[in-house]
């Protein structure tokens, strides 16, 4: 197998202070691993979080890690996708239809979906997140529609936040422009 050099980004927060750095790197022929760090200025008091999230070779997500801490206080989370649906920390969050895994605080856990859909100019698709709300530490359905308008450029919505904007995918493939929220510094 060829080796697949990983895939940076890095970002500043735009609604409040803060950055994400992210790395995708390449696990054999089973997947990917999507892992970064998050520093930022949470409504509670600082937050540093480091995440993961491996992913198969179909762009679904396995599991998720999150370790960090909030306003002082410890944050520790694992995430599994089972036959019978998500797990946080050992207990049952249902979800089974489910198959990709979106940290709330992160714009790096967009990749997977945007992979995995691989759409044309002018093709679009709605789909569901399990999502992962730092504030509630719990998993929630989230809808999410896409529209592919170019090579570079997505409409996206999410009616349960409500969130409606125009991404801008780097050549990486991570978002470079996420607006209102995150901005990829290069």
């Amino acid at each position: 197998m060829e080796a697949v050099s990983p895939k940076l980004a890095f970002w500043e927060c735009l609604y409040t202070p803060g950055h994400d750095a992210a790395c995708l790197t390449r696990q054999g022929a089973d997947g990917w691993l999507l892992h970064g760090t998050t520093v930022f200025r949470h409504p509670a008091g600082p937050a540093r979080l480091d995440y993961a999230v491996e992913i198969d070779a179909a762009w679904q997500s396995r599991r998720g890690v999150i370790r960090g801490y909030l306003a002082g206080h410890r944050v520790e989370h694992l995430i599994e996708r089972h036959h019978d649906g998500w797990y946080l920390d050992g207990r049952p969050q249902g979800l089974s239809t489910l198959v990709d895994l979106d940290f709330g605080f992160t714009p790096a856990t967009n990749l997977q979906q945007l992979r995995r859909a691989a759409l044309q100019p002018g093709q679009a698709i709605g789909m569901a997140v399990a999502w992962f709300d730092l504030q509630a530490a719990g998993l929630t359905a989230l809808p999410q529609h896409y529209e592919c308008l170019d090579a570079t450029r997505y409409h996206y919505t999410s009616p349960d936040t409500p969130y409606e904007a125009v991404l801008e995918l780097a050549p990486n493939g991570f978002a470079r422009m996420y607006p209102g929220l995150w901005r990829m510094v290069e």
